[in-house]
Parts: structure tokens; C-alpha cells; sequence
């Protein structure tokens, strides 16, 4: 496997908040080996040396309050948690995706965060949903014309709900494409997701299109035990790798 396995911990942000410990424990004791926060600003040193204890890495973190006025605290959390990565993952108005100024403008925004985060040792990517693939601008998706010197995320679900040939999207991003949020389901956009592989979106042609980026998988919602969901989805991906 050429990166552990990860998991977005906003797939378990109810039991996370009732219980951060046993939490991390179970998502350990399934297998997985990385997780990437959704707030590095909660309790980064408790965090990151809990999952030192566990054997979890933290490439990455996701970070909406580097869109707030004090980015300082926050590159400092990031750094605490030990993560290089840092992601901004919505928060920007769905309009500034439908036009050439709007994306101008959004990155703008995100290159200046990429200035600060350079000052920090961290880089600055994106995460997409569905509002950033659907708008085609001169044949290409709106996420593809953001400026590329910022790294992304694909999440690979909500591409495929946007409408995009998500293989195809992957190669002809390239190397911009760091990371990928594994998520499978029924492919629209208000029911629930299901473990990655029981659904219908193409996750061995996805994974093969990016095989070096790391593997994080988010279940948004899910109809029964997210562990269960979790544990399966495990299993999955890793009989995919060893073919």
C-alpha cells in the first residue's frame, strides 16, 4: 500500500465529540493507520498525541478557519498536529465557481493563504463538493481552472454527483491532485452514503487513475453503524490493493 489508509473525521464527528478517545481507538483498532481532522483548532496537542499513541498519522487537516481573519493560531495548530497539508474545504460562495471573476477571485484567496502557509511549512489545497464541478466553463469544470499552483482533494464522490467523468478529471489534473476522499453511494446529492465499494460509483477506475494520492475516506452521513460502514470500507480498499 503506498499510504495508509485514512479517514476524514467528520464520518465520526458525533461519537468524536461524545468520546475523542475511544473514537480513535476503534477507528485504530479497524486498521486504519491516518486521519485528517476537520478542525485542527480542537485540542491540537491532545489530539496529536493521542494519535501518536495509537499509530495514527496526520498528513493532513482540513481548515475553514483559515478563512477567518486570524490565520496565525490556526497555521500554529496545524503545525502542533503536525500536518503539512492544510485544506480548505467550502466556505466560498457556490456563485464564485459559475464564472472566469469569480474564480479569479477565489484564487486569489487561496494564493494568498498559500503565502502564509508557505511562512508556516504547510501547503494550502482545496476540496471540492458537487457546486465546483457542475458549472463546464469553455469545456472544462470550474475546479479545474483554479489557480494551479494550489494543490486539491478531489472528493471523488461529489465529482461523480457533479457530473464529471471522475478517471478522466484525475488524469487531466495530474499532479495538482494530492489527496482523494473515497466515498461511495447512490450518486445524488440528499440521501445517505454507504460503505466505499456498496454503492455505484467506479472506485477501482478512480483509484487507478491517482494511485499515489493519499486515500482518505468520508462518509458525510450513513444509514446505520458509521463503524460498521467504516470497518467495511476498509476492507474493501485494502483487497483492492493487493491485486
Amino acid at each position: 500500500m503506498i499510504n495508509p489508509l485514512n479517514v476524514q473525521l467528520y464520518s465520526v464527528r458525533d461519537p468524536l465529540s461524545a468520546d475523542r478517545d475511544g473514537t480513535l481507538r476503534r477507528i485504530a483498532g479497524i486498521g486504519y493507520r491516518a486521519v485528517e481532522p476537520f478542525d485542527p483548532m480542537n485540542d491540537p496537542k491532545g489530539m496529536r498525541e493521542l494519535c501518536d499513541d495509537l499509530g495514527l498519522a496526520i498528513p493532513s487537516t482540513h481548515a475553514y478557519a483559515l478563512l477567518g481573519e486570524e490565520t496565525g493560531p490556526v497555521f500554529e495548530a496545524i503545525a502542533t498536529l503536525g500536518a503539512e497539508l492544510a485544506i480548505i474545504p467550502g466556505g466560498i460562495p457556490h456563485e464564485e465557481f459559475t464564472g472566469r471573476d469569480g474564480l479569479l477571485r477565489t484564487s486569489e484567496r487561496l494564493l494568498a493563504l498559500a503565502e502564509q502557509g508557505r511562512e508556516h511549512g504547510v501547503r494550502i489545497g482545496y476540496h471540492n463538493h458537487w457546486w465546483e464541478i457542475e458549472p463546464v466553463i469553455d469545456g472544462q469544470h470550474a475546479l479545474e481552472l483554479l489557480a494551479p499552483e494550489i494543490f486539491l482533494e478531489v472528493d471523488t464522490y461529489w465529482a461523480y454527483v457533479g457530473g464529471a467523468d471522475v478517471p478522466a478529471l484525475l488524469r487531466r489534473l495530474g499532479d495538482r491532485v494530492l489527496a482523494l476522499h473515497v466515498k461511495d453511494g447512490p450518486g445524488v446529492k440528499d440521501q445517505p452514503h454507504t460503505a466505499v465499494g456498496s454503492g455505484v460509483v467506479p472506485v477501482p477506475e478512480i483509484l487507478s487513475a491517482k494511485p499515489g494520492a493519499l486515500r482518505i475516506v468520508e462518509l458525510d452521513s450513513c444509514d446505520g453503524d458509521i463503524f460498521d460502514a467504516l470497518e467495511a470500507s476498509h476492507a474493501y480498499l485494502s483487497a483492492l490493493e493487493v491485486r
